[in-house]
Order: C-alpha cells, then structure tokens, then sequence
C-alpha cells in the first residue's frame, strides 16, 4: 500500500453503493462503510437507521492523490447519487440518507465548494445541491457484515436493483478511471 495518500469521508445515501463504486476506482486503497457526523458514540447500524443519532451513511476513502485527483473523486460521488434531495436517496428516506462532503483538510474543503458551484453554474439538476459540506466530526465503521456488502451479495434484491445499476454507470461514464477495463 502507498505510504502517500489522503482521506476522505462521502456520504451519498446508502454506504453500499458509495463502496461499490470506489472499490472499482483507480487510486483508491481502501473504503470502509461507516456512519459519520453525529452525535452518539459509537451507534450501531440499527441507532442509525432510527435517524436519532445524527450520522449518515457514508464511505472513508483513503486515495493516493498521484493517481487520482481529488476532484476526479467529487465527479464520481455527484454523478452516482442525487445531491438535490434531502435526506433521500430513491427510495432510502433519513437524515442519514443526506448528501454530505466531510473534508478532512482546508484544500478538500475548497475543492468540494468550488465543485459544488461549477455544477451549480451548469445547471445539470433542476433543483439547487443540498450537499452538506463540513469538517470530519467523527467516523464509526460499521459493522463487519456491511463491509464490501456488494461485492458478497451482488444478487441480493437491493444489490441488484439500486447498487449495480450505479456500479454500471460509474464504469460507463468514467471509463478511464476504472481498475478493471477492458484490454
């Protein structure tokens, strides 16, 4: 593993799919789902989903940044998710279904805002991006059966309908960005 990289926390609905993606990304050395920015130590998946400790969903990325931008990051998380919706990602309702950036250094922070105002100005969605934007508060993994969920379960129900299809358009659209292509 590089010695040289950084890190930062995504949430984008539900942590599989966000998981699914990144583990198929250049650059990145390792995703780990977990619940981010709230207010309880250490909840478990079922506190979460109560929506009563203040955590989302969301990823820790560890990326090396001579492969992969920080920004080419930011273009895949906004292209596999609605960040128009609050607390809602399809069918996934909750405050812990937002949308949210949780930048670990000063620079994320002003990559993450500037991006956020580049989609704006290009008016790809009809309604403005509610992505929250905020400094890593705390980070809790989850438990171990939600770790690489999909790539253990690629033919459970919600695997195939929700997390396989955003797979399929991260490899689509980001073709040069994917570990596995084509030769």
């Amino acid at each position: 593993m590089s010695t040289n990289y950084e890190t930062v926390t995504l949430a984008g609905g539900c942590f599989w799919c966000l998981e699914a993606v990144y583990d198929e990304v250049k650059g990145i050395l390792s995703v780990d789902s977990g619940y981010a920015n709230g207010h309880v130590p250490n909840p478990s998946y079922r506190d979460v989903c109560s929506g009563n400790t203040g955590h989302a969903e969301a990823v820790q990325i560890k990326f090396d940044p001579s492969v992969i931008a920080f920004r080419d990051i930011l273009n895949i998380f906004f292209a596999i998710h609605d960040p128009t919706t609050p607390n809602r990602q399809g069918a996934d309702v909750g405050t812990q279904y937002r949308s949210g950036i949780y930048y670990h250094t000063p620079e994320q922070k002003e990559i993450a805002e500037q991006t956020i105002r580049e989609l704006e100005a290009q008016g790809i969605w009809n309604s403005p991006i509610v992505t929250e934007v905020e400094a890593l508060r705390d980070f809790y993994i989850a438990e171990d059966y939600h770790q690489e969920y999909f790539a253990k379960n690629p033919y459970q129900p919600y695997c195939m309908a929700v997390v396989a299809p955003k797979v399929n358009k991260f490899r689509k659209h980001f073709l040069e960005l994917w570990k596995k292509q084509a030769v």
